[in-house]
């Protein structure tokens, strides 16, 4: 066919795909091969579409059509044939799926390009652009479809790669699509059925879906399905060639589960842990869920009933040999064997994580970075299993602010005597190594957690215990310490008169506070910090306060006892002041230190007033000192 003439149907592409397909066409040589690979999975997909319509719907055109691919060569004429018998398109979805993709994608695969450092292999199919990789082989292509709606008509797509495309009425009588490949004179290598034959076998060897070539009456790709097959059979490299087909992510899976189980229910199961929470824009799978097949048929695009909610970021397939294939989706949701197979599975994902942390810490770690919230989640909302997530969780601990610990390393780690297992609640990591309630903590050399993830409150609502010991959040002013060596001193032990500097001092800080705190007093478990609140007795838990501010529900601010450290030298300061305003800003700083430690602090900025008050008050202080030794010298 000679040059593209314009006429009434044909289509203007847009500027980016323009500059894409000038991108493929000129500039991109050495991974041209894959461009069958990605023909071949739009193929399956029009295919699986087609199979999981044919359950529910019989109104097709061609119902009892084979459902394959078929792949033919014309070496006279220089093209290929690939030919699927899928859910085909109508002129509409013709102009739709072939001349407007996502601009965004065309942009970002460009730019992808761009970066030296990737491989075409790897992306093109990322970006929903894979269709246009024949460009890089054909000097023209047609695709010819017929839609499964029995009264739809065949229509015809055509384009050089250049700057439009002609669709028009086309003349194809079964259901299904046809792509004409007319080959460049430097791409006929692929008319070479050994060479189609290798390509295949390496890229598409999983389609469940047989591709015949030529007149071989036998598929040549192996068709058994990938999670049916004996993992002994299987390489890392096939896992990851799958997780590509499946999800179209670019990047591999962190991990995988390849799962096979005869009792007590056959079962066929490959579930693989994506490498990221975000799925690209042009990821296969926009829902969660698993893919559930039953003998090898897909019944459910994206099953939710097969795993605990909070594992819904797990991909993959389970393929079950003891479902009906008809069961409706009321009875799907209360049948006894999903409830197994769901509790079976569960297992295995725990089982895996646990595996992996133990024997792969660098790999659990990029798992637990993107994916903790889930298992936070399932702590905080699982009543029936939550305690075998536990030994999952992973913490910052005041000895360990570099590297996250697991529960069990804390128990292992614990003093002599110790029988509750400490931690502290903290808005972020440094502001929980600065709290004051650390104090006699890092004093008597006790590990500390500090929960500074948001979930972290709802977590705790559903984790009081941990192999025999409770946890215990420091922040409480009525902590007990029983069972340890060095028993904390009462923090009533100090016991001002009523005519010394301290109880003055402690008067002033009530009057000045008013009923910003419930009480004000001496603490015997401050050391290196100069005050601390704490929670009245019978206040609603730190927990649940945290919770109600991350719902942005309204919960009474909880009254407050500042605790004051006498023995602080900003402390024994105030009390040799004569300066009432200056003794009057500190009060008022120290306060708001402690409110700012806590998260509480209504309005940081407002701060500012009173520690430029303060600074002015030191600039004084200081010329007052230069001034006397001035006059010393003198």
């Amino acid at each position: 066919m000679g040059t593209l003439e314009k006429n009434q149907n044909t289509i203007g592409f847009k500027a980016e795909i323009k500059q894409l397909l000038n991108l493929l066409i000129n500039s991109l040589y050495k991974d041209r091969e894959i461009f069958l690979r990605e023909l071949i999975s739009n193929a399956s997909d029009a295919l699986t579409q087609m199979d999981f319509l044919l359950l529910t719907n019989r109104e097709v055109k061609d119902q009892d059509a084979e459902l394959g691919i078929w792949i033919n060569v014309d070496n006279e004429k220089g093209i290929i044939k690939i030919r699927n018998t899928g859910i085909g398109m109508t002129k509409d979805e013709l102009i739709e799926n072939l001349g407007t993709i996502a601009q965004s994608g065309a942009r970002e695969f460009i730019k992808a390009v761009e970066d030296k450092n990737q491989k075409l292999e790897d992306i093109i199919g990322q970006f929903g652009v894979g269709f246009y990789s024949v460009f890089m082989v054909a000097d023209w292509v047609r695709v010819t479809s017929r839609s499964y709606l029995p009264t739809a008509t065949s229509a015809s797509w055509y384009s050089e790669g250049n700057d439009s495309f002609v669709v028009e009425v086309g003349d194809k009588d079964e259901r299904g699509t046809t792509l004409e490949i007319k080959l460049k004179e430097d791409a006929k290598e692929f008319l070479e059925k050994s060479r189609l034959r290798e390509i295949i076998k390496k890229h598409s060897d999983f389609v469940r879906y047989p591709i015949y070539l030529g007149e071989e009456s036998d598929p040549i790709n192996s068709q058994i399905a990938i999670w049916r097959r004996s993992p002994k059979e299987l390489k890392v490299s096939d896992y990851e060639e799958f997780y590509k087909h499946l999800t179209l992510e670019f990047e591999p899976p962190i991990s995988y589960i390849h799962f096979v189980a005869d009792a007590p229910l056959q079962i066929f199961a490959l579930l693989y842990f994506p490498s990221k929470v975000e799925r690209s824009i042009f990821s296969a799978r926009k829902e969660d869920g698993l893919k559930l097949y039953v003998r090898n048929i897909l019944i459910q695009e994206y099953s939710m009933d097969l795993l605990p909610r909070y594992y819904r970021f797990i991909q993959g397939v389970v393929d079950a040999e003891d479902l009906p294939l008809n069961v409706s989706r009321e009875a799907f949701q209360s049948n006894l064997i999903i409830s197994r197979i769901k509790k079976i599975l569960t297992k295995q994902v725990t089982s895996k994580l646990k595996e992996m942390k133990s024997k792969e810490h660098e790999k659990y770690l990029k798992f637990w970075n993107e994916f903790g919230d889930f298992i936070r989640e399932g702590i905080a909302s699982e009543q029936e299993d939550r305690e075998s997530l536990y030994p999952l969780l992973l913490f910052y601990t005041n000895k360990s602010a570099d590297n996250q610990i697991s529960l069990d390393d804390y128990i292992g780690r614990m003093k002599s005597g110790q029988k509750k297992i400490y931690y502290l609640l903290a808005e972020e990591l440094n502001s929980g190594l600065r709290s004051p309630h650390l104090d006699y903590f890092q004093k008597s050399d006790y590990e500390v957690i500090l929960f500074t993830h948001p979930l972290d409150a709802f977590m705790l609502l559903g984790l009081r215990s941990y192999e025999g010991f409770d946890l215990v959040n420091i922040s409480k002013a009525d902590i007990e310490l029983s069972g340890v060596n060095e028993p904390i001193e009462d923090v009533s032990e100090y016991e001002p008169s009523e005519n010394d500097k301290m109880s003055q001092l402690i008067e002033n800080i009530k009057n000045q506070l008013g009923q910003r705190v419930s009480d004000v007093r001496i603490s015997s478990r401050l050391s290196d910090s100069i005050a601390r609140l704490v929670d009245v007795e019978d206040s609603p838990d730190q927990e649940i306060q945290k919770v109600y501010k991350l719902l942005n529900k309204e919960l009474e601010v909880p009254e407050k006892v500042l605790e004051i450290n006498p023995s602080h030298m900003i402390v024994k300061g105030l009390l040799e002041t004569e300066d009432d305003s200056l003794q009057q800003a500190i009060i008022e700083q120290i306060y708001n230190d402690a409110l700012l430690v806590e998260g509480l602090h209504p309005d940081p900025a407002s701060m500012l007033a009173n520690i430029q008050k303060l600074m002015n008050f030191a600039i004084k202080i200081n010329e007052k000192e230069a001034n006397d030794k001035h006059t010393d010298n003198e």
